[in-house]
């Protein structure tokens, strides 16, 4: 008897084959938690913290770039812009975290709706143009609103407390709380890539005039992945100005909308844990790099141009294209 080989395009494997890759699958998983669960025990859990917050970054990106194949160069607008109301509700309005990673999560599926209404009929470079330009008068607005403080930005954003009782002071809690917003974040991709709807967003992608003729309407399709990919976008800039207390130019500017873009590329495009690599390896260099003297975004570009040529696909890609080939 044979069963379908989990994306392996329709190729036959051996139930034992295939049975031996789910057991391996499962392994791996709990592996992983384990290891998530007790990385705060050796590692800065700030950094860690950070690196989460970023993988979550990227895995919203790589939703539209890797399975609807529409390139933006404005994701920062909605990370930066959920970071500035995130912080501005929790330290002037003195909600709870939660809470307010909830409002900046709201606000950037707001901006996202019209981000999206305006540029997803167009294509390819002009998609990508369209989203910088919207996402510069993003940022020229945060520059000038009362609220965000300028060049200072929002500035001692209490933590709080978690359900009432949680200090989210404790850098501990604080990073399972972060790993908790990563993990259901995570699941939603998951989920939303291996359903009906992620399987219309990969049509699209390899070609939309056969999707049209089938009669889907892609605009409404690469609408919605652009929305919620902006919206866990925003889950992640809420997270990040709770974690470090600050929200600045720095999150919205068009630098994070090409770092995501590199942790993408460098991970694996289209793939489900290559942006959460491709982030802690940006992050962990970029620290590494800062302690050295050496100039990060130069040091950073020529690994990633060594990278692009090593491993086309990605390291996390390049790793699953070659098991698979030693797959019988």
């Amino acid at each position: 008897m044979s069963v379908d080989a989990p994306g392996g395009g329709g190729r036959l494997l051996p139930q034992s084959v295939a049975s031996d890759r789910f057991r391996m699958r499962r392994v791996m998983i709990a592996l992983v938690i384990l290891a998530a669960l007790l990385a705060p025990l050796e590692v800065y859990p700030v950094f860690l913290a950070k690196a989460l917050c970023f993988g979550l970054f990227a895995c919203a990106f790589n939703l539209l770039i890797g399975y609807a194949g529409l390139l933006s160069f404005g994701h920062a607008a909605f990370f930066g812009g959920a970071a500035y109301v995130a912080a501005h509700a929790a330290k002037e309005w003195g909600v709870p975290p939660l809470a307010a990673v909830a409002l900046g999560a709201v606000a950037a599926t707001l901006l996202g709706a019209v981000f999206g209404g305006l540029a997803i009929r167009r294509q390819g470079i002009y998609f990508a143009m369209i989203t910088l330009a919207l996402a510069q008068m993003v940022f020229f607005l945060a520059v000038q609103l009362p609220f965000t403080h300028g060049e200072d930005g929002i500035q001692a954003v209490p933590r709080g407390t978690l359900f009432g009782f949680v200090s989210l002071d404790d850098n501990m809690s604080m990073y399972y709380f972060v790993l908790a917003i990563f993990s259901i974040g995570l699941a939603v991709i998951y989920r939303t890539i291996h359903s009906p709807f992620g399987q219309v967003l990969k049509a699209i992608r390899e070609n939309e005039p056969r999707a049209i003729s089938l009669g889907y309407r892609v605009d409404r399709y690469k609408l919605a992945a652009f929305v919620m990919s902006a919206t866990l976008a925003g889950v992640a800039g809420g997270t990040k100005a709770i974690v470090f207390q600050l929200a600045s130019l720095t999150d919205i500017q068009w630098q994070t909308s090409g770092e995501v873009i590199l942790m993408t590329l460098l991970g694996g495009l289209g793939t489900m844990f290559g942006p959460v690599v491709g982030a802690f390896l940006v992050v962990v260099l970029e620290n590494g790099l800062a302690e050295s003297g050496l100039p990060v975004s130069v040091v950073t570009g020529a690994i990633f141009v060594v990278c692009v040529l090593l491993f086309r696909r990605g390291l996390v890609g390049e790793w699953i294209g070659r098991v698979r080939a030693r797959s019988p």
